[in-house]
């Protein structure tokens, strides 16, 4: 594993750092390929139940490392520096960096403290739920070297704070406080550390059916990109699979028994 992500398991939750402090976890080809393995990686862990994704140090990230630009003259390469990958969903390895974290299939909650900014805001953006500090500076800086957000960004922007304040903060650059974040939609809560209220957070959910996390994750993700009726087919279909499963009983046991939940890992 890259020395670019520590993390560290308790339970069922894996509280992931990116571990560039010196360089306030700026992205560079490392970090990106870091962030895409490690998402992989987790993806495939039955017994997870939730993630912190954090930054280690002053910052959470401040995005695009500098000596990336170098590979922005190569006719084959993003903004991220970093080469396609082959035809799909996903066009180069920057959004990946992103993304691997939105198809998680469990909740990943984003703990920003210091600045997220281009790269690094868009990072944030790709988590379920984003706890943020009061005096936290984020912006989506890319304008302000003439480029645009490509690591996911249009789309999550849009989702989050409409089109119109999206456009906005990406046409301006302009930075905002952890507080306006959370006024603007752009993040979720406040919180003095946010590390810690995540963490929190994320002992919570995992005390929950993991296969009922898991399928609210699927409906809300894939609610954007269906219609109405296919929604409505989908809770339908996801809850006729919870209802009398055994981590749905066990759910309903343990709570009137008055006693931790004994899950069994999602198959």
């Amino acid at each position: 594993m890259s020395d670019r992500i520590h993390i560290e398991r308790s339970g069922g939750v894996a509280d992931v750092r990116l571990n560039r402090p010196d360089k306030m976890n700026a992205l560079d080809p490392e970090m990106f390929s870091a962030l895409a393995d490690v998402s992989a990686t987790l993806a495939e862990d039955s017994a997870l139940r939730c993630v912190v994704l954090s930054g280690e140090g002053k910052s959470f990230c401040a995005g695009l490392d500098f000596s990336s630009f170098q590979a922005m003259g190569d006719d084959n390469r993003t903004a991220t520096g970093l080469p396609p990958v082959p035809d799909g969903q996903i066009t180069h390895s920057g959004q990946q960096a992103v993304y691997g974290w939105t198809e998680l299939p469990v909740p990943v909650i984003a703990a920003v403290h210091g600045h997220a900014l281009g790269g690094g805001i868009q990072l944030c953006l790709g988590a379920d739920i984003r706890i943020v500090a009061p005096d936290a500076k984020l912006s989506v800086l890319e304008i302000r070297w003439g480029l645009v957000p490509d690591m996911t960004g249009t789309q999550s922007l849009v989702n989050l704070v409409g089109l119109d304040v999206a456009k906005e903060l990406t046409f301006t650059g302009r930075m905002v406080s952890g507080s306006e974040a959370v006024e603007l939609g752009l993040c979720t809560r406040l919180a003095d550390d946010p590390h810690q209220a995540a963490l929190e957070m994320a002992g919570e959910i995992a005390q929950k059916s993991p296969d009922a996390i898991r399928a609210a994750k699927r409906l809300f993700n894939s609610a954007p990109k269906v219609s109405t009726a296919e929604g409505f087919a989908a809770e339908r279909e996801e809850i006729g699979a919870l209802i009398g499963s055994h981590n749905q009983v066990e759910q309903v046991t343990a709570f009137f028994e008055k006693r931790d939940p004994d899950f069994a890992d999602p198959s």
